[in-house]
């Protein structure tokens, strides 16, 4: 894989120049290639076996303050020559747009090494895939007999490198791993109601994963906990977002305060930098810069070097995402926060996430509730960007006395979002980086909670 950054940096360098041969202003490629293994296994029998490889070069000129993207799987020198010709010509159709040229400046050098790369994931073939799969999905049904049913095991690891090069001199590449492991039980519930849960680990390593035992066992204790849910009068109630459901929560905020968004004024935070916008609790970052991390990247998809960006500081929302082209449509700079697939434009994203995390137990979070909703799943699309009213289904369980008294589903938590965030009151030490989006258990002092 070594090879075949080289290979691609060579070739995205060699696509560029043919681009600028062929008429364009300036150009920028983007090359990928990479395989993914994914296997399922559904009550002990193989259900899914895939293995795929790809390659593809995307391509983007600019001619005239005017735009084009082109993609190809072909390499060839007669291919690309080809293809610059076309995307020339397309470009010319296309509306002038003051926007449309390279970055001015700081593009990545002397990249950082982020450890990306594990080695042994590649030693992991479809039968060692397979074998993962039945030991975590027999661990679940062992585990307790209550379990009485299976969606299945998944693994799936991806592996491949990329290279990024433009005409004004710069091209790099990286080359990453990762993968993921879900047991998904299912529990058979009064009034023939199936239940069913899930747990998961992944990361860029192998050895960052929980053994597939492990998970099997989780995901059996989380499925079985949901038997008996019920529905809850509804009232305002403290509400306690589990790790995985205050994912969501932030990824929500994400929407809002990037600079896609603020120049096409869809946001409730727009004109809002430099005043509150969470609880002082509330620290979020994007850090690409992390060792190791799912969403760690030593350049940005305009080529320009990554930089941790604080975008809300104890409450204050302080920047927002921006890559090239929306950091010039708001007359400002890039955050480094642009990505990208093969065959589209940049645009502003995230890397790693990150709600930092506070110093309480999670646990004691929920002893702190004398009586409210426990947070583990939110279901639908409730989310209005420009207003920011907010409601989604949830379930969980619902806090009695400080503890998990019995599980609840079909409810709804709504609140307008400038709330939700401004009435944390708790955040957990439990942060783990198994996703690029990333947040520990937090609770919100008051929501509706919408019920029978």
């Amino acid at each position: 894989m070594k090879d075949s950054v080289r290979e691609l940096t060579d070739v995205a360098a060699r696509a560029a120049e043919l681009a600028r041969r062929a008429g364009a202003d300036d150009a920028e490629v983007l090359c990928r290639d990479g395989s993914e293994l994914t296997v399922k296994v559904r009550l002990g029998e193989p259900e899914l076996v895939k293995e795929a490889q790809s390659r593809a070069l995307g391509l983007r000129v600019f001619v005239d303050r005017r735009a084009a993207v082109t993609y190809t799987s072909d390499f060839t020198h007669a291919a690309l020559a080809k293809l610059a010709e076309e995307t020339v010509a397309l470009a010319r159709l296309a509306e002038p747009d003051a926007a449309n040229t390279l970055p001015d400046a700081d593009y990545a050098s002397d990249l950082p090494d982020l450890d990306l790369w594990d080695e042994s994931a590649l030693g992991v073939d479809a039968a060692t895939a397979l074998r993962w799969a039945v030991a975590g999905e027999d661990a679940a049904r062992k585990a307790d007999p209550r379990v009485t049913n299976s969606d299945g095991a998944t693994f799936s690891r991806t592996a491949g490198a990329s290279a990024f090069a433009n005409t004004a001199g710069f091209s790099a590449g990286v080359r990453g791993t990762y993968q993921t492991f879900y047991v998904e039980p299912i529990c058979d519930d009064e009034g023939g109601k199936k239940r069913s849960g899930y747990w998961w680990s992944a990361g860029r390593h192998l050895a960052a994963l929980e053994s597939p035992e492990a998970v099997g066992r989780e995901a059996a204790r989380r499925t079985v906990a949901k038997l008996g849910s019920r529905k809850v009068d509804t009232c305002e109630a403290p509400v306690v977002f589990d790790p995985d459901a205050a994912r969501a929560l932030l990824g929500a905020l994400f929407g809002v305060a990037n600079g896609g968004a603020w120049y096409r004024k869809s946001s409730y935070l727009l004109g809002h930098e430099g005043q509150a916008c969470a609880s002082p609790l509330v620290t979020i970052i994007d850090d690409p810069l992390i060792p190791r991390a799912p969403g760690s990247r030593p350049f940005d998809g305009d080529g320009l070097r990554s930089r941790r960006n604080t975008v809300v500081d104890a409450g204050i929302l302080r920047t927002i995402l921006c890559d090239t082209y929306t950091a010039r449509k708001l007359g400002r700079t890039s955050t480094g926060s642009a990505g990208r697939g093969v065959g589209g434009a940049p645009g502003p994203t995230t890397s790693n996430f990150i709600l930092r995390a506070g110093e309480t137990p999670a646990a004691d979070i929920v002893k702190g509730v004398k009586a409210g909703l426990y947070v583990t799943e939110m279901m639908g699309m409730g989310f209005n960007p420009v207003t920011g009213d907010f409601s989604r289904g949830a379930a969980g369980f619902w806090i009695e006395g400080g503890a998990l008294a019995f599980p609840v589903s079909e409810v709804t938590i709504s609140a307008n979002f400038d709330d939700v965030w401004k009435r944390v009151d708790a955040v957990g030490d439990d942060l783990d980086l198994r996703s690029s989006t990333a947040s520990p258990t937090l609770r919100v002092a008051s929501m509706t909670i919408a019920g029978r």
